[in-house]
């Protein structure tokens, strides 16, 4: 059955990709409007394309190199601990496939980031034309612009995993192989939330302080040298970063949840099914989500987000009902284990609404956490930066509420079906399929996420075009916008949080299984056995692992709000010259230089990914080498501790500071202008690194950091050292 369920797989990746042709067609088929309005979205289009490719430019010879590093050491591993032969990828026959791999998760992850950034960035000026027409035409043309990105991310990851598994011959034992791709897919993911979170940030810097605090002009001011960047910061951040990001998510889980169910199922008749069925619960969500995505249309004529909340709802249900007839058509219907998987798949389904509900909450100025932040600015910088961090932290909780109470109905599920003795590992699969049926409604969240950068770029396109009867059209869609990209965080973090689980549990159960090997051998001291299988608090090695995971979300995040000021400040300094030294910008007589900000903003970027980068590759690895498998069970668990709260509190707290800018904008407090909305500026300049570059490039850090664990696990096992002395 294994070749008919891959081969599904891969129709539903190519059916995910016609559907982006079909839509990104119907888009460039829209009028790009005025000779100004194509001018202001092809400066956007160039600026993204330009700092992608550099990005590229720089990451793939890194990519190369650690490839090389894989083909090289995975061999060597496995022939001095005798695993060759024993765990797929350790012989050189095989450690090629684990590397190539690696490159094309690399590849995969790169080209669903471009894609959807480049049709982001030709519809802004196509969505501000519709805009004209009213709210349902400016709607489908953003929406359609994001199915676009959403169909790719959801089409490629299923291709890349199902064609791999075909290609490397559809049998449940070559699964370890696929590890590489989740590898690969998370280091360029990582690499492209950094760069384009710096980007962007620093952008904002530069258009917010000197344009809005300084020189009293509006949001997209054509004379503001810094609005073109800014701009193109949206797309490099929220839909190139973003779509990458939730890409590599989803590969991650799709070979987590099949290497839990090689690990678990292994000798028994369900192993094919429960190998394969990940790839099959993938498919039914791009199905549904292309289901979802008819929903928004030009005709719309009620609120737009509820044109937003019906697509989405829509493919909840017909997700449900798919996932129930696949697990069914796999473990047989009505069969205990197949209910299990079916009530599993509903709550994933249930844990996106109610993460994207608690990010909402916590975001948006229609409720009390962002108005506190409001009501704090009346006195002053201080007390708005204390109530936003404030309600980041608050956030955690409620956050953390849901992710627990949903491990412990699945895994409850998955335990109550289990035989006698099996209950712990049926627990941990059927925990991992929740986290799938996650993932598989990728494909319209992403659609609904990118949705937001375009019909913000659509409103700046309208106010540099000068197009002032369009505003409040895209002013009502760009603040949903706002909304939906704070909802998709949550989503973002969540499923990170519970992947990253599934992935430390398939670490645990190859490492024990490597260990157990070596003391039969004679290789390794019984006690280290007894000490991986327990992981227990009581080894002062897991410790140091724990400690020195739980420290580098913070240290890593240091880095990255460093660049933003190191760049931000660059960017101040030169929109200040330009203000200086060309007084006839505020004029309206002299065009600002928009490519000198850009060109910062990418060289500071792109400068700033090596130690970030440095960090998340040599950490599990030089803690691998010195300390060994259980230093390295501890740095997993730790980093997801602490980086998945550092992570919500940074996004929600961003979020909220920069939603109470928006509130006074729309007149409370004063409006525009006044005392409070000049600190509440300076408090969203506070949160923007929070949430659109610290916070979300934790999500890729904990996925690197697990997948590199994995595949260098034969390296632990040979060295290590200090941890068998310290047994």
């Amino acid at each position: 059955m294994d070749p008919i369920v891959s081969s599904i797989t891969l129709v539903a990746g190519i059916i995910a990709m016609v559907v982006a042709g079909i839509y990104a067609f119907w888009v460039l088929k829209q009028s790009p409007g005025t000779a100004k309005m194509r001018e202001i979205s092809d400066a956007v289009r160039v600026g993204g394309t330009t700092f992608l490719k550099r990005e590229y430019t720089y990451i793939f010879p890194i990519a190369i190199l650690i490839a090389i590093a894989i083909f090289v050491a995975l061999p060597f591993a496995g022939e001095s601990t005798g695993l060759a032969g024993i765990i797929a990828g350790l012989s050189w026959a095989d450690s090629w496939k684990i590397a190539v791999d690696f490159l094309i998760g690399a590849c995969l992850s790169a080209l669903s980031g471009y894609l959807g950034m480049a049709m982001t960035t030709r519809s802004a000026c196509r969505a501000a034309e519709a805009a004209k027409k009213g709210v349902g035409p400016c709607l489908a043309v953003s929406f359609r612009a994001g199915a676009v990105m959403g169909m790719c991310v959801a089409g490629l990851a299923l291709l890349g995993v199902a064609g791999l598994y075909l290609a490397f011959g559809a049998t449940p034992e070559i699964v370890p192989l696929l590890v590489g791709l989740g590898f690969g897919a998370s280091i360029v993911s990582m690499f492209i939330r950094v760069g384009g979170g710096i980007f962007t940030k620093a952008a904002d810097l530069g258009a917010d302080l000197v344009g809005k605090v300084e020189a009293g002009i509006p949001e997209d001011d054509p004379r503001n040298p810094a609005v073109i960047a800014d701009n193109v910061g949206d797309n490099v951040g929220d839909c190139a970063g973003m779509g990458a990001d939730v890409f590599e998510s989803y590969i991650v889980i799709v070979i987590a949840a099949m290497l839990l169910g090689f690990f678990v199922f292994r000798g028994t008749d369900l192993l094919d099914a429960t190998v394969t069925y990940p790839l099959l619960l993938g498919a039914a969500g791009i199905f549904a989500s292309i289901v979802g995505t008819l929903c928004v249309h030009s005709g719309w004529k009620r609120e737009p987000m509820s044109a937003l909340d019906l697509s989405f709802y829509v493919t909840v249900i017909v997700g449900i009902v798919l996932s129930f007839l696949f697990s069914g058509w796999m473990l047989g219907f009505g069969t205990p284990l197949a209910n299990a998987i079916s009530l599993c798949s509903i709550i994933g389904f249930i844990v996106v609404v109610l993460l994207e509900k608690t990010s909402d909450y916590y975001t948006s100025y229609n409720h009390p956490p962002v108005r506190s932040i409001a009501e704090a600015s009346k006195t002053g910088a201080s007390t708005n930066f204390l109530a936003g961090l404030s309600v980041g932290m608050k956030s955690t909780f409620p956050s953390m509420l849901i992710i627990v109470v949903a491990i412990i109905i699945s895994f409850g599920l998955g335990y109550a079906v289990a035989p006698e003795g099996s209950g712990l590992m049926y627990g941990i699969y059927t925990t991992a399929i929740a986290t799938m049926a996650m993932l598989s409604l990728s494909g319209i969240v992403m659609s609904i996420d990118a949705f937001g950068p375009v019909s913000d770029n659509a409103g700046g396109v309208v106010e540099m075009a000068g197009l002032g009867e369009a505003r409040e059209v895209t002013d009502k869609l760009d603040a949903i916008g706002n909304t939906t990209k704070a909802t998709t965080k949550g989503f973002a973090i969540g499923s990170a949080a519970l992947s990253a689980l599934a992935l430390f549990q398939a670490f645990r159960f190859d490492a024990v299984e490597g260990m157990r090997y070596l003391v039969e051998a004679g290789r390794m001291p019984s006690g280290a056995l007894a000490l991986g299988e327990a992981f227990s608090l009581a080894d002062p090695v897991l410790l140091i692992g724990l400690l020195v995971g739980g420290l580098l979300p913070f240290f890593f995040s240091s880095f990255l709000i460093t660049a933003v000021e190191r760049t931000g400040m660059a960017m101040v300094n030169e929109v200040r010259r330009q203000f200086k030294e060309m007084p006839g910008i505020m004029e309206g007589t002299t065009k600002p230089d928009y490519a000198r900000c850009v060109d910062i903003a990418t060289r500071g970027s792109i400068k700033e990914l090596a130690i970030p980068g440095m960090l998340a590759i040599a950490t599990p690895i030089i803690l691998g080498i010195i300390f060994g498998v259980r230093a390295v069970g501890g740095l997993l668990v730790g980093v997801i501790i602490s980086g998945i709260f550092l992570a919500f509190m940074m996004t929600n707290g961003g979020g909220a500071f920069d939603n109470a800018k928006k509130y006074i904008e729309l007149g409370n407090l004063g409006g525009k202008g006044s005392e409070p909305h000049k600190v509440a500026v300076m408090g969203d300049t506070v949160g923007d690194p929070l949430k659109d570059t610290a916070g979300p490039s934790i999500n890729p850090l904990v996925k690197v950091l697990q997948t590199i664990s994995i595949i260098f696990l034969p390296v632990f096992l040979a060295t290590g050292f200090v941890g068998i002395f310290l047994i």
